[in-house]
């Protein structure tokens, strides 16, 4: 499948660093893609949105979301992360497998499917803030001020999306589930005294009974895909000098949910067996899963791709609506040196989608 201007344009999106808040320089080159190809779309708050069609609110609405942003660089990098280089077949440097890959093919497959009639809406959202969950990206979106929330037919509307596929490297494996993140600051407070004397409450000790109660915590709800809620204290705390009976003591909690637990849900069971304060970073990282009637999982099985249950997170977590997870490039690749993205992976991709979509509109239909 010949697509020698997405990735040109995916080199050019490594080019430009396009950290998480500062997405402008690829929003730019996507737009100017979109102007070079005659096809129409909108910058709204920095994310691009675009539509196959003229969006019709009587059909139901299918979206394409993939992510403008990246991280920083990773340390050990052996080459510069902003020279895609200009090998035929690989495109190298940040952002390359997470995310250009699926950016550049789903542009892609909207420029395939535009104009043609189809019996549900096919959108494309390129968003930014994907990677630190931020206000201005798919929650924007999808909030009161964004596009979904205008009236029909109205400057800046689009229809609310039905479903959606998610685009992160995944092989081109069909994830049905993702787990969610939730970290939690603990602290132990205790009463200073001297060491010497064994004054005071030594808050550090306090600290070790609530890590060895979450320790041997279990969850009782266990997903059928994703299997028990993880947990792991990651980091600790304490004291001042040597002979200082510490009256404080910091911990970190990395929780990895399930679909059947809200963060407040676990927060609140964890909070009953501690006598530390626990309190949330956020609670907006929940995990994600397709409904088992749904479409999306249908048409996965129905063309034989491989589904699993995805330990990253990624914007999925903050849809509203029915969604799965699928895209070129390996998951390895991602946030780590030397990253990279084979443009056989992206051509895959391409076909994989106009595939997907093609069947999915004749089961909807």
């Amino acid at each position: 499948m010949c697509n020698d201007d997405c990735i040109d344009l995916l080199r050019k999106l490594v080019h430009a660093p396009s950290p998480s808040f500062n997405e402008e320089a690829a929003a730019a080159w996507v737009s100017w893609w979109f102007a070079q190809n005659n096809l129409p779309c909108c910058n709204l708050q920095g994310n691009i949105v675009a539509a196959a069609s003229s969006p019709d609110p009587a059909k139901k609405t299918l979206a394409l979301i993939a992510h403008l942003d990246t991280v920083a660089p990773a340390g050990g990098y052996t080459c510069d992360p902003y020279d895609p280089g200009t090998d035929p077949e690989i495109v190298r440097g940040l952002g390359s497998n997470d995310d250009g890959g699926s950016v550049v093919a789903m542009m892609a497959v909207l420029r395939h499917f535009f104009d043609k009639r189809l019996p549900i809406n096919l959108l494309l959202l390129l968003v930014r803030e994907e990677e630190c969950s931020g206000p201005d990206g798919v929650r924007w979106l999808f909030g009161p001020e964004g596009p979904f929330a205008q009236p029909a037919g109205s400057p800046g509307w689009f229809p609310t999306p039905d479903w959606a596929i998610v685009g992160e490297p995944t092989g081109l494996r069909a994830a049905t589930s993702e787990r969610g993140l939730l970290v939690l600051d603990g602290e132990a407070i205790g009463e200073s005294g001297h060491a010497a004397r064994c004054d005071g409450v030594n808050a550090l000790y306090l600290a070790l009974d609530d890590i060895i109660r979450l320790r041997s915590h279990r969850f009782t709800r266990i997903s059928p895909e994703m299997g028990e809620v993880r947990l792991n204290v990651t980091q600790i705390l304490s004291g001042t000098a040597h002979n200082v009976i510490p009256d404080r003591c910091r911990f970190v909690v990395d929780i990895r949910p399930n679909e059947l637990y809200t963060p407040q849900e676990i927060l609140d069971e964890l909070q009953a067996i501690c006598q530390s304060r626990l309190s949330a970073r956020n609670l907006l990282h929940r995990a994600s899963a397709t409904a088992i009637d749904s479409p999306l999982r249908k048409t996965a099985a129905a063309l034989g791709l491989e589904t699993f249950s995805s330990p990253t997170s990624s914007d999925w977590m903050q849809l509203p609506c029915d969604a799965i997870k699928l895209g070129p490039g390996d998951s390895a690749r991602s946030h780590r040196a030397d990253e990279y993205i084979l443009v056989s992976e992206i051509d895959q991709a391409i076909k994989t989608y106009i595939t997907f979509i093609d069947s999915f509109r004749e089961a909807y239909r």
